[in-house]
């Protein structure tokens, strides 16, 4: 079972997320939050494996929150961003504190699910090209060049391919049959990028890539 933290401020839209979570046969809803400092508080205290964060809420807003509960690059949950805007500035900078993506709260319910398992399941929720679009939209209009960690200096030429893969939004089996390689291999070249850039998962790699600019869009 995926445990699942919902924390919206609006009360309907809270209850129907975990009416809409509970009524799935592998998923269950750990607690509920109407705030991002109740969000950092519940996930302490109940574990979950998936918190579903909306990004604009009192006490304490929705990036806060996530940079909180995704300090520890190695440990903790996945964070899934709701939100009603899809190129929406708020969503970069949640992605950035370390979610691995994000959903539209306009879309079916079954993307919404579907979204969770894939953040569970250690994917980054970059398959839809809007995803792809907003981080290269946002690290275009920021440049941010002080970010791009040195370390993406000490990538071999093949693991720099792989980080343009990932930062294209390719899952684990799409880049074992893009590089020809196994299932398993193509896993630990992504792993070992992920220790050498210091990254908690493949968002933050599609990111950094494109604040390195080595991404061509």
């Amino acid at each position: 079972m995926i445990k699942v933290l919902v924390a919206d401020d609006e009360a309907l839209l809270r209850a129907a997320f975990c009416s809409l979570i509970e009524a799935q046969d592998d998923l269950e809803v750990a607690g509920a939050a109407a705030d991002g400092q109740q969000a950092v508080q519940l996930t302490a205290s109940l574990a979950p494996d998936v918190v579903v964060m909306d990004v604009r809420m009192p006490v304490m807003d929705g990036i806060e929150a996530t940079r909180r509960i995704t300090r520890d690059p190695g440990a903790g949950p996945r964070v899934l961003i709701l939100t009603t805007f899809d190129l929406d500035e708020y969503v970069f900078e949640a992605l950035r504190a370390g979610a691995s993506g994000f959903a539209l709260k306009s879309r079916p319910p079954e993307e919404l699910l579907g979204g969770i398992r894939t953040v569970a399941g250690g994917e980054a929720l970059l398959a839809p090209t809007v995803t792809r679009r907003l981080i290269a939209h946002f690290t275009d209009r920021t440049q941010a060049t002080a970010r791009t960690p040195w370390r993406l200096a000490d990538l071999t030429d093949p693991e720099r391919e792989v980080l343009v893969l990932v930062a294209r939004g390719l899952s684990s089996a799409e880049l074992a049959a893009t590089l020809r390689v196994t299932l398993p291999t193509a896993k630990t070249h992504v792993s070992r990028i992920l220790a050498k850039l210091g990254a908690r998962d493949r968002t933050q790699l599609a990111i950094l890539a494109y604040e390195a600019g080595i991404v061509p869009h």
